[in-house]
Order: structure tokens, then sequence, then C-alpha cells
């Protein structure tokens, strides 16, 4: 399995590095269309390398889709700690009802001095 593991790995990186080796050229990311940044004043922009960009896309999209399945499952998280303390309350209710019956089985007049 971890032969496997090792030899996907490396056709990850070979695939990688060809993407990033094929995308080397020079891009100008813009914040606001021309137009838009004319009107507004604000005009940024930066030069990247385009394996960057889309290195940075792809890791931006699965951050966002984490958190968004993180956000959607939160129902199911809040019902998995519901049942989890409830189950806590049950089992702590019939260890105490062990306690007690192993009490009442026990000598009798013992049980008449508890109660």
């Amino acid at each position: 399995m971890r032969t496997i593991r090792y030899v996907f790995l490396a056709a990850l990186a070979v695939a990688l590095i060809t993407i990033a080796l094929a995308n080397r050229a020079v891009v100008t990311l813009n914040l606001l269309p021309a137009e838009l940044a004319d009107y507004l004043g604000i005009g940024y922009s930066v030069s990247l390398p385009m394996f960057i960009v889309i290195f940075g896309a792809i890791i931006a999209g699965l951050l966002i889709g984490f958190v968004w399945e993180w956000i959607r499952e939160y129902k199911h998280r809040a019902a998995a700690s519901k049942h989890r303390r409830e189950k806590d309350k049950l089992a702590r209710e019939v260890s105490k009802l062990k306690v007690a019956k192993a009490k009442s089985e026990g000598d009798e007049v013992l049980a008449l001095l508890d109660a």
C-alpha cells in the first residue's frame, strides 16, 4: 500500500512540475476591470507566473469547498453531539441502577439501613 502511495505522489509531482514548466509566462492580475478601476480610482494589479495563478486557484477552491462542507455538516455534528450526551446520561443512569440493584439483592438489613 505504501508503494502505491509513493507512486501516486511521484506521478502527481511530475504532473505539477510539468504544468509549472509549461505555464511560466508572466500574467497580470487586475483587482477590477479597467473601466471600473478608472471610475473608482482603485487600480491594483499584480504580475505573477501563470502556474502560481493556477495552483493558487486550486488551493483557494479546495479551501472554500472544505469550509462550505464544514458549515453544511453542522446539523450532523450537532445531532451526533446530542446523541453522545444522551448516551452518556443513560449509561450513568444504568450504572446507578445496577449499583442500587446489587445493594438491594445483598444483605436485607444493610438495604434497610441505607434506605
